[in-house]
Formats: C-alpha cells, structure tokens, sequence
C-alpha cells in the first residue's frame, strides 16, 4: 500500500519567504508609483552651467511639471517611440523656462526660456533682443559677479519682459559673438530658445552642426520649470557628506521660477 508523502515546511521558512514575496511587492509598487509620478506629474533636474544665471544657477536642483506642455515620448524615461508628437497637449509662452531634449541627439536634457512661438520674427541686433520687429525693452539692475572658470568678473544686468514674464538676464557687452545674428523666423511645430545669461548660452542662436540648440520641436517639450527645489554649490558632491551643509545654498531653497 502507498503512501502519498508530503513535503514538510518549518514556519520560520513558510514566514521568511512570504514576508520576502511583501517586500519585493513593496518595492515594485514604490517603483511603480514613482514611475507615474515622474512621467504624468514632476520630475527632478540638476542644472549643469551657468547659461541660465542670474535665475539657474549651476547646482540648483529644480522641479519641473510634466502636465503643462502635455506629453510626448520623451516624458517616458528613455524616449520608448510609443507615439508621435503630444498628447493631450498644451502650448508654452513666450518667457516659459522650459527643459527640452536637445534636438540633434533626442537624449541631453537642456534648460532655456521660450522666447521665439511658431511663426515669429526673432534676432538680435547690438546685444538687443527684438521679436517680430519689436524692441524687448530692459531696465538695467544693479550689476553681478560671475565666476568664468575661475577668474571672477563683473557682469551687466538687465530685467526684460515679454509676454508679460518679467525676467532677469545677463549681459557682457554689445559686441558677442552671439549679439548680431541673422533674423530667424520659427518653423510651424517649433520653437526657439534663449538662455538668460545672454552671452554664455549654446542655444537656439548657434545650429545644431555648431553645437548649439538651433529650434526645438514641440516633440522635444519635457516640462515647464516651476521652482528651485534645493540649491548647492558647484563643489559640493555626494561623496562628501559634509559638503550637503557648508556647501547648500538656503537662499535658493524653494524659489519660484519667472
């Protein structure tokens, strides 16, 4: 006669493993909610240079919403061509800090403002500004200190408006290379940007064989910048736990972006 054998289980084993099933359930379900967060609601950027100062400075750490511009590939981690074009769609303004993926490579995050919308007139004239034909009028501001890779020097500033954003830029004189440029006119579906710190910016002034930003597609929107999380100085590192305190930038904390 046989017997049927059962294979025996101690608890402690049978309670190990489920509550080891919990934790891993628990992480893929973290995982997935910050997925979602990060693709439909916010997502953290490090800002890299200085060609967005005197409002970015390089070490900010910013917020930027993925719902104002609607979405496209790009808001999905890695690019996945699910789809073309955006989705549910909404269209940025003249003065918008906006982070998009750099067009000639569809992968390097890049931060300017939005100065030039489908179809407008944009060019610089002796360090000037003029957008469809019209001057961008500045009011000066009290002059800055920057650090150019270690030699400290004196820069202009100016406080510009357009679209009735009013911003701070950065000036170093009329005679850049980037303050006589050519009239650009915006293709449909496109845009072009502007850093603000006028002439230490590779963007939509310089083409893409250059390498610069030339103009952004609409495709290419990741989000509007919304605020400066966190701030710290372009020595501090995470290797150096010290560095989060002596370096931190506290004033910068929670700084709304115009």
């Amino acid at each position: 006669m046989s017997e049927n054998v059962q294979s025996a289980h101690s608890p402690e084993k049978s309670g190990a493993a489920n509550e080891f099933v919990e934790i891993v359930k628990t992480v893929v379900y973290a995982l997935l909610i910050a997925l979602v967060l990060r693709v439909v609601f916010f997502q953290p950027f490090t800002i890299p240079s200085a060609s967005m100062e005197p409002n970015l400075y390089e070490g900010d750490y910013i917020i930027v919403s993925k719902w104002s511009y609607g979405y496209s590939k790009h808001s999905i981690p890695f690019s996945p061509p699910l789809f073309e074009g955006r989705i549910f769609g909404g269209s940025p303004e003249r003065g918008d800090v906006v982070v998009f993926k750099l067009p000639s490579d569809n992968r390097t995050d890049y931060v300017k403002r939005v100065i030039g919308l489908p179809g407008d007139r944009v060019q610089m004239k002796d360090g000037l500004l003029y957008v469809n034909g019209a001057l961008v009028e500045r009011q000066p501001l009290p002059p800055a200190r920057t650090d150019m890779g270690g030699f400290v020097r004196e820069v202009a500033q100016y406080r510009e408006t357009v679209n009735g954003a009013s911003f701070a830029t950065q000036d170093f004189g009329t005679d850049g290379d980037l303050d006589d440029t050519e009239q650009f006119v915006v293709p449909e579906g496109h845009y072009f940007m502007l850093g603000d710190n006028r002439d230490n910016s590779m963007d939509s002034r310089v083409p893409p064989g250059a390498g610069g930003v030339g103009f952004v597609p609409a495709e290419n929107l990741v989000g509007k910048a919304q605020i400066v999380l966190l701030s710290w100085e372009p020595e501090a590192s995470v290797f150096k736990p010290w560095t989060w305190v002596l370096d931190a930038r506290p004033s910068r904390f929670f700084k709304v972006l115009h």
